[in-house]
């Protein structure tokens, strides 16, 4: 498998929240993702549950990492620091994803999740571990 056919697989949770992958940055290490809350996310005021936000915000953080590795590595979340700015409504979000520092064992990544009108809704600074990827036969 080529990093970009990794990169582009829809695991199940991707699936659920709607995902698609808008672009990947393999050079600089970067990920652009849509995404659609449909209103079974919604919680009690009617807004995404805070849970499914940080879910979109961790897809678009580690993608960001994935993209500058090897495919026989991937990375696994250890922190995520998740700030919400905003009610997110139900609807269309694009989660941008961006690569802060790597080193052998570790990536740090930020991302931003905005709704269609450009409003920032939250954000997130996520630290990686970089693993071997299992490869499953």
């Amino acid at each position: 498998m080529t990093r970009d056919e990794i990169l582009r697989v829809q695991p199940p949770v991707a699936q659920l929240l709607g995902r698609e992958v808008i672009d990947i940055d393999s050079v600089n290490g970067g990920a652009t993702l849509g995404f659609t809350a449909k209103p079974e996310f919604a919680n009690r005021h009617g807004t995404v549950q805070g849970g499914l936000i940080a879910a979109m915000l961790d897809a678009a953080t580690a993608l960001a990492l994935y993209a500058v590795l090897p495919v026989e590595q991937t990375a696994v979340t250890t922190n995520l620091n998740v700030s919400f700015l905003q009610p997110g409504h139900i609807g269309a979000f694009v989660a941008v994803g961006k690569l802060v520092s790597r080193d052998r064992r570790y990536g740090e990544t930020s991302a931003e999740l905005r709704n269609p009108e450009g409003v920032l809704v939250a954000t997130a600074v996520a630290k990686l571990r970089i693993i071997k990827r299992r490869i499953n036969k």
